[in-house]
This record gives structure tokens, sequence and C-alpha cells, in this order.
């Protein structure tokens, strides 16, 4: 159901929001694949149809919401020519099941929704699915849980009559030295200040201190290499 009520916002926000960030900075690092890449959390495939544009790889798009997989494969039937390079997994990334080994894995502003317990267990199982000197890439920022704050607007669009609006609200924090925060999303449909539709999502969000997720990676096999900021880098050893 969650999903459900965000998905109308998402790609009106996301589109313009983190977007053209990793349009810039991402392409760079995948120069060398030429072979395969598995997305990790590809949404709506934002990125994923951006992935098949900007190298010749075989694409393995893994997304476990229905309601994501739904707008990921309409964005498909506008780009029939992907058709045959581009395959919608439907499961969990620790379930994740490869013919080979792939050259790189991308990962899109989804560390921030993984638990503790289950990101320790994901390292190990996608060095499993990485060949040796593979590339794993993810979008990340230190500085621990954001601190406790009130609710405010995050983004607003105009469709037509309707006016789109985001807020959030930190209720609960771990503070920098942690990386749990607990926070609520407002999500409004208004057409001349009135209230069309409001509906809101309360949930966790996760963010790791660098010393922690440094010493998760390395332990799994990784080391690091350089990567633009706002985007972490790794290889496999």
């Amino acid at each position: 159901m969650t999903d459900f009520i965000s998905l109308p916002f998402y790609d009106l926000f996301h589109e313009k929001g983190h977007v053209p960030e990793i349009q810039e900075k991402l392409p760079p690092l995948l120069t060398d694949v030429r072979r395969s890449i598995l997305e990790i959390g590809a949404g709506t495939g934002l990125i994923t149809t951006s992935l098949a544009d900007w190298t010749p790889a075989e694409i393995f798009a893994l997304e476990p919401s229905t309601g994501m997989r739904a707008v990921l494969l309409s964005r498909l039937c506008a780009r029939p020519e992907l058709f045959d390079r581009v395959t919608v997994l439907p499961c969990d990334a620790l379930s994740v099941a490869l013919d080979e080994p792939v050259e790189a894995m991308v990962m899109i502003n989804v560390m921030y929704a993984l638990e503790p317990d289950y990101r320790k267990r994901l390292w190990p199982v996608l060095a499993d699915r990485l060949e040796p000197g593979g590339l794993l890439v993810f979008t990340w920022r230190d500085g621990g849980a954001p601190s406790e704050r009130p609710l405010k607007e995050l983004a607003s669009r105009q469709v037509g009559r309707h006016t789109y609006t985001v807020f959030s609200e930190i209720l609960e924090s771990d503070g920098p030295e942690g990386e749990a925060c607990k926070a609520r999303y407002l999500y409004q449909i208004t057409q001349d200040g009135r209230l069309i539709s409001e509906e809101e999502i309360v949930g966790h969000s996760y963010r790791p201190v660098w010393e922690t997720l440094e010493g998760e990676l390395v332990g799994a096999g990784f080391v690091q290499t350089e990567a633009p900021e706002g985007l972490l880098a790794w290889r496999l050893a």
C-alpha cells in the first residue's frame, strides 16, 4: 500500500530531483562496462533507460515493488528497442539469481531504505553475484541520521489544474552518531488551494556513518575506488 500512495508522485519529483545529478556523475564510472549491469531498486526505470543509453550492456533491473515494476515496464514499452537488453527481475536483492556474475552493479537512492541487518547480509550476496574486479556503485552521504525537524514542504509540481506537493518531517532520530530515523511523508493534491486528496506514509530510513559502511564492505571483499561526491564506488577484490 505504501508504494501506491507515493507512486503517482514518484517521477514528478525524482525526474527533476536526483536524476540530473546521477546522469552527470554516473556515466564516467561505467565507461568500461560492456557486458552486464545489475540495477538494484530500479524503481520506475528513470535510471534503467539511461543505463541502456550510456552502455551497450545487458541490464537486469531488479524491483520488488509491483507498482514500480508496472511503471518501469510501461517506460520500456516506449523504448521497444530495449526489449532484448533489459530484463526486469521481480525479486528481493537477497534472493536474486543470475545465470552468470555481472560486470557492474548500480544502486541509486536505495541505501537509505535498507535496515542494518539486511544491509550486512546484502553485501556478501552482491559479492557472490559480481565478477572479480567488478564494480559496485551507489549513492550515499555521510553524517548519520538527520536531526528531528517539523513538517516542511519538500517539492511541488503543477500538472494541469492540480498541484502535487510532498511534505516531510523527522519524528525520531538516532542523531549524527547513529543511523536510523523515523519520518512522516505527506502527499497532497490541491486545486486553487482546495484539498483534493491527502495521504501519508510513516516509516524508517537509515544512513550509516562511514566507519560502519566501510567495515561492512571491506569485510565482504570490496575495495574502494574513486567516485564523484554523492556516489561511492567499490571493486570486488
